[in-house]
């Protein structure tokens, strides 16, 4: 079974919330285990991302960057990339502001810029903006036309209430296209290795 983990930090709750409607996404595909990883509970054992096939990372946009705890984690993994031992694996990235633009565009620069580094495959989000088709705006799908990864914005409310639906349709639908790539991936792997 490949594991995918969604390693995130989030001090309100928001950007968890989109993690697990992230997690929710990944479930719907047959064949994979999906862990929750909270950034700074990695700082001391950064190696247990060696364990995954894919990794995930989830920030709120903080002045235009990742998050301190989230990048600690980054920081900490110097000796896996000394060693290129993260090469090959899936990533991504998303993150939360308030703002619909906020500058969450930086936030995911700097992931995928960090996956880069690592020798990583980083995977966008190709979901096509549904208010085009006609449907509302709260409701459409990649609403806030992000392709280099996911977007979200929360309002002043608890976790469960301060997204748009379309946010919430995009996380989950953004977490079934990361199962279907790595398990794409996966199966063109086993395919060369097999010929």
């Amino acid at each position: 079974m490949h594991r995918i983990a969604i390693l995130y930090h989030s001090a309100h709750g928001h950007t968890e919330h989109i993690a697990r409607c992230i997690g929710d996404g990944i479930q719907q595909v047959a064949g994979l285990q999906t862990d929750l990883l909270q950034a700074q509970d990695l700082l001391a054992r950064p190696e247990d991302l060696l364990a995954y096939d894919g990794l995930i990372l989830g920030s709120p946009t903080y002045l235009g960057g990742v998050s301190a705890p989230l990048k600690a984690l980054m920081d900490a993994t110097g000796g896996l990339w000394r060693q290129q031992r993260l090469r090959g694996k899936l990533a991504a990235g998303f993150t939360v502001s308030a703002l619909p633009a906020g500058d969450k565009q930086s936030t995911l620069l700097s992931m995928f810029t960090f996956c880069m580094q690592h020798g990583m495959l980083w995977v966008g989000n190709p979901i096509l903006p549904e208010q085009h088709q006609g449907v509302p705006y709260d409701e459409a799908a990649n609403r806030l036309g992000s392709w280099s990864g996911l977007m979200a914005q929360a309002d002043k409310a608890s976790p469960g209430h301060a997204f748009a639906p379309g946010d919430i349709k995009t996380a989950r639908l953004f977490g079934q296209h990361f199962a279907h790539t790595l398990l794409r991936l996966h199966a063109g792997t086993s395919l060369e290795r097999a010929g």
